[in-house]
């Protein structure tokens, strides 16, 4: 595992109060190789720290509800289990994730949580963390190209594409008669590791029915770079909707888009709308109340329910096992980063649509609540 920076000649220097300040968690014994210091805290040889340390949770923004949720719920369970929490958001901008990541370093901070912006543009200020003692868990989102990341608990990507793309199958059949339908594909932001691989799962659902003749993307824009939204913008989903229906549909009905979230499938149904057309079968992805909404009311087709909640609280579980000297549980999978195979806690992603809203909902009063 991962030497602290501190090492033992600080140690002698400034005692156990500089241990305590700068970080320290995995403890001053670690050594040898980064690719092994995962699987070596999985099984159990981390040393613990005080049970009132400071986590750092960096977010990339507040402008999704699951983000905003995810500030709340960490904020809240952390303090319940004792601990400091500094939560923080980057705005989508990646140098300011870098220097609130760098802040959390010099606060002494125990485990860093980062759902990055740019999973590729982390590396340095991450290696800074590792060498400081701080474990490192991703967090929704793959940690790329560098070794210093130990865990990541996420909803897996690959099978959320899939019933994303299932779900737009299943509501072109319910909605809009016999095919083949006329559809358009969109993709989340390039720079967001979970994007590509939700379009490629959602692709290994379509593509086939689109090379037998029973799905038409009209504009033939089906790579990825052609239908990723930019930094997830609502806005600039929105106008190449717009785009793509005065270009391509002036003649002709759109029946469905594979939408990568719901802000962006609520931008998609708007611009239908402005355009005259009927709402097509559109996807969604975070179960937003305003998407929860619109699935109830037959507008949206559905959504992809991540629970904040459940993601949230299986890191929190993490950080409270390796504060108890346990390490890190099992992991569910590996996945090699570009540097090195990081273990991988999945959880499971659950399509909705109005058919089973209520059931999936059942336990969550503020969801049920919107279906009033």
């Amino acid at each position: 595992m991962r030497k602290t920076a501190l090492g033992f000649v600080a140690a002698i220097a400034a005692g156990t109060l500089a241990l305590t300040a700068c970080g320290g968690g995995r403890g001053a014994e670690e050594a040898t190789s980064d690719s092994s210091a995962s699987s070596e805290a999985s099984a159990g040889g981390a040393e613990g720290f005080d049970a009132g340390a400071t986590i750092g949770i960096s977010l990339p923004w507040l402008g999704t509800q699951n983000w905003t949720e995810a500030q709340d719920i960490f904020t809240t369970e952390l303090e319940a289990a004792g601990f400091k929490p500094l939560v923080q958001a980057a705005d989508n901008k990646v140098t300011q994730q870098q220097q609130q990541i760098e802040a959390m370093i010099e606060q002494g901070a125990k485990v860093i949580v980062v759902a990055p912006i740019d999973g590729t543009q982390l590396g340095s200020v991450l290696e800074s963390a590792a060498d400081a003692g701080v474990y490192i868990i991703g967090y929704d989102r793959l940690i790329q190209n560098t070794e210093a990341v130990d865990a990541v608990v996420q909803f897996g990507s690959i099978r959320t594409g899939e019933i994303q793309g299932q779900a737009l199958l299943d509501g072109l059949a319910e909605l809009k008669g016999d095919g083949p339908y006329n559809i358009e594909l969109f993709g989340g932001g390039p720079a967001d590791p979970n994007a590509p691989d939700f379009f490629k799962g959602a692709m290994s659902v379509l593509q086939p029915k689109i090379d037998a003749g029973e799905l038409v993307v009209v504009s033939g824009q089906t790579d990825f770079t052609q239908a990723a939204t930019p930094d997830w913008d609502n806005a600039k989903a929105q106008a190449r909707m717009d785009s793509l229906l005065s270009g391509y549909y002036s003649d002709k009905k759109i029946d469905g888009v594979l939408s990568p979230n719901d802000g962006i499938a609520r931008a998609i149904i708007t611009s239908s709308q402005d355009a005259g057309q009927d709402v097509p079968v559109v996807s969604g992805l975070d179960a937003e109340n305003e998407s929860v909404t619109s699935i109830w009311e037959g507008i949206q087709y559905s959504t992809v329910a991540k629970p904040t909640a459940d993601l949230a609280g299986k890191t929190v579980e993490i950080i409270k096992s390796l504060q108890a000297g346990d390490g890190f549980p099992e992991a569910s999978e590996q996945v090699n980063n570009g540097k090195k195979d990081v273990d991988v806690y999945l959880l499971d992603p659950v399509v909705v649509t109005k058919a089973n809203i209520e059931e999936v909902f059942a336990n969550d009063p503020a969801r049920l609540e919107l279906l009033k």
